[in-house]
């Protein structure tokens, strides 16, 4: 049974969520202000948080941006009613993993919910990916670059590990998007927001960067 922690001060669209995901055996605690949003957050564990932009106490950006800061990564759906480029992209940079726009289609909601648990939880391997410096642990989910714990979301860890599996190979922009969305990718710049935050992590610590973008192919992970 999945836990699903609901930030929203509309309890009209609060109630709707409820009704249709208990409706499918799954459990939801609820919030209808950024504080106590956070506050939950922080203080239990949650499969997944749902959690609206525009919110009293404390907006759905800072709430995100603290709980990353706090080391806490499970995966963030953001909702919102503005239907913006500028405040989709800000979501990203702040450590979402997705955003979806309302009035939503339930049924699209709860396949994106699904999809990033899914990628959240990862598949329990003994595997552990090599090359030059990078290491991924595909059992806990986790990378290092010359020892060092790289502090990725669910998303970034996914495209890291997509390029650790093919490199030197160039891995595909539409090969990327199948894994993270299963579906066409949902805005022309959310995955350049997602491949700004991995080089953030993987290569501006460093003194040589890994991570190369071909234009309008792909990328690939290279050790100079």
């Amino acid at each position: 049974m999945h836990k699903i922690l609901l930030v929203e001060d509309n309890r009209e669209v609060a109630g709707v969520l409820f009704d249709y995901f208990e409706s499918l055996g799954m459990e939801l605690d609820y919030a209808d202000n950024g504080e106590l949003g956070l506050q939950l957050a922080l203080n239990e564990n949650f499969d997944l948080i749902l959690l609206d932009l525009m919110l009293p106490r404390m907006d759905g950006l800072t709430v995100c941006n603290s709980l990353r800061d706090a080391g806490n990564y499970t995966p963030i759906l953001m909702l919102t009613a503005l239907d913006n480029r500028e405040d989709m992209l800000n979501g990203f940079k702040h450590g979402a993993d997705d955003y979806l726009t309302k009035p939503f289609d339930l049924e699209i909601l709860e396949a994106r919910i699904k999809a990033l648990i899914k990628r959240y939880r990862g598949e329990v391997t003994q595997s552990t990916l090599s090359f030059g410096s990078l290491r991924v642990d595909q059992k806990t989910r986790q990378a290092y670059r010359e020892g060092k714990k790289l502090a990725l979301n669910p998303t970034t860890y996914t495209i890291l590990e997509q390029l650790c599996l093919k490199a030197p190979e160039i891995v595909t922009r539409r090969e990327i998007s199948e894994k993270l969305w299963q579906e066409k990718e949902p805005h022309n710049d959310v995955l350049r927001s997602h491949i700004y935050q991995l080089r953030n992590q993987l290569d501006k610590p460093f003194s040589r960067p890994m991570l190369t973008t071909l234009p309008k192919i792909g990328f690939r992970l290279e050790e100079i």
